[in-house]
């Protein structure tokens, strides 16, 4: 079930990518997985600023595309975490970490923006239950 919305999505987005691009300035890693956070937070902005949504720039990736891209970079940070065995177990974990982060929220986002006027999720839910 969606409970994240579009334009909630879109703030992560870019909050999200910022950090992960400034994460090897703050915690010592590898070069390697430098390079690989560096890389995953620029490609997040890349494509969030060419997404359909609230918060896209050019609007030219569908928002489902989004979602796999983000559900994608997840499971890579999570493969990065398994197979750079020369990293300290405490940056392991934080790229397991921020992984499993991008698969839920991705899992959780709504791959349509919400229409003003129509009810949230939750409004619906509330409806279908009977419960005004």
């Amino acid at each position: 079930m969606a409970m994240i919305s579009t334009r909630t999505h879109g703030v992560l987005d870019y909050v999200v990518g910022a950090a992960i691009t400034a994460l090897p300035h703050v915690m010592k890693c590898e070069r390697p997985t430098a390079t690989l956070l560096k890389m995953a937070g620029i490609g997040a902005g890349l494509y969030s600023m060419m997404t359909d949504y609230e918060r896209g720039l050019v609007k030219v990736l569908p928002m489902e595309a989004h979602l796999a891209l983000d559900a994608l970079s997840g499971a890579t940070l999570i493969g990065a975490a398994v197979m750079l065995e020369d990293e300290a177990p405490d940056v392991r974990l934080t790229l397991a970490g921020i992984g499993a982060f991008e698969i839920a929220v991705a899992a959780m986002t709504s791959p349509r923006p919400h229409v003003p006027g129509a009810p949230s999720p939750a409004g619906r839910i509330a409806e279908y239950a009977g419960v005004s």
